[in-house]
């Protein structure tokens, strides 16, 4: 849904979030491990410290991590995105899900842990495809379109979404899906032109949208 980086150095990548791809060249990046605990996760962390690979758990780059210093989950796998309105539509679907699910564990459901290669695979196709890919449901083990899966996560989340007063920044969600994401539209503008002027031309119009400027 967040997919925003198809070109690197002037060139087409083939891949809608090529960020992925350039971020994995560092350390201690992807999808993390699962952790039974917290204090499992500090473990680990007291051990990279201790053994000289990192001064503070701020040098840990998972696509999803707690920060250190702030008390917060962070969710850094999405690029950064050129309209303010996605931006607050991703993170509204991303703290609406974390709401369902810190529900349902208070409800004691719990949740099945597929192996990382597994959910590697899926990473993969959401960075190459964007929305216009298959995800795999590992539970069904098939292949789902993307934009089904998107409306099922959209109804597994409207309770939540509704308790939280994010409805206006959530129906912004549809908009990206019928208009395409951000790698969507700077291709979109690759085609009409061949020109990368044109295309950063076209991410800086985005920028200004729905903005209100003096």
């Amino acid at each position: 849904l967040s997919v925003n980086s198809p070109f690197w150095v002037g060139q087409n990548t083939g891949l809608k979030g090529y960020r992925l791809k350039v971020f994995e060249r560092f350390p201690r990046t992807g999808i993390p491990d699962s952790f039974e605990s917290l204090s499992e996760y500090e473990d680990y962390c007291k051990l990279l410290v201790k053994t000289g690979c990192i001064d503070n758990a701020k040098k840990i780059w998972w696509d999803i991590r707690l920060h250190p210093f702030f008390d917060t989950l962070e969710v850094r796998v999405c690029d950064a995105q050129s309209r303010v309105d996605d931006t607050l539509a991703i993170a509204a679907l991303i703290q609406a899900v974390i709401s369902k699910l810190h529900k349902l564990l208070h409800q004691n459901i719990t949740f099945r842990i597929y192996r990382r290669r597994l959910l590697d695979e899926n990473r993969w196709r959401a960075a190459r495809y964007g929305i216009d890919g298959k995800l795999i449901d590992f539970g069904k083990e098939a292949e789902v379109d993307e934009r089904s899966l998107l409306r099922e996560l959209l109804e597994f989340v409207s309770t939540e979404v509704k308790e939280l007063g994010s409805e206006k920044e959530m129906a912004h969600i549809e908009r990206i899906i019928r208009e395409g994401t951000g790698a969507d539209r700077q291709l979109a503008a690759w085609e009409r032109t061949e020109d990368m002027k044109a295309v950063v031309d076209h991410i800086v119009g985005e920028t200004y949208e729905g903005l209100i400027l003096p």
